[in-house]
């Protein structure tokens, strides 16, 4: 599968510094930072520094160093944001059928409420 990555991409200049942000967590490899339009009242993002579209074209390209930091990173932030106790979802979107909408590797971690059943059954 080819991985076209757009460097003009919201996230790309967030981490060029074009466009600021409420940074939680910055790693050699990670940044962390508060969601603009939170779905919860604990609603962060976490992105690889490098040009990754999404997390398989991440899990089959990125150094071991990478990888280790940007998973470390998801759980410095859950620790952080002491989501911990009360539960919390990860979300990843992938492509046009999962409604990906920034073509830059991302998660969400939501906390703070209940998140209730995650889908529907399809009719």
């Amino acid at each position: 599968m080819s991985y076209d990555y757009d460097d003009q991409n919201i996230f790309a200049r967030i981490l060029r510094g074009e466009i600021p942000n409420d940074t939680v967590l910055d790693t050699p490899h990670s940044l962390a930072f508060r969601d603009i339009a939170p779905q919860a009242p604990a609603h962060v993002l976490v992105i690889p520094k490098g040009a990754y579209v999404t997390f398989d074209h991440f899990a089959q390209d990125a150094s071991d160093a990478e990888i280790v930091d940007y998973v470390r990173s998801v759980g410095e932030v859950c620790k952080m944001l002491g989501v911990a106790a009360d539960g919390w979802r990860l979300i990843a979107n992938a492509g046009r059928d999962g409604v990906q909408e920034v073509p830059h590797l991302h998660v969400h971690i939501l906390a703070g409420r209940d998140m209730g059943r995650m889908l529907e059954p399809a009719d």
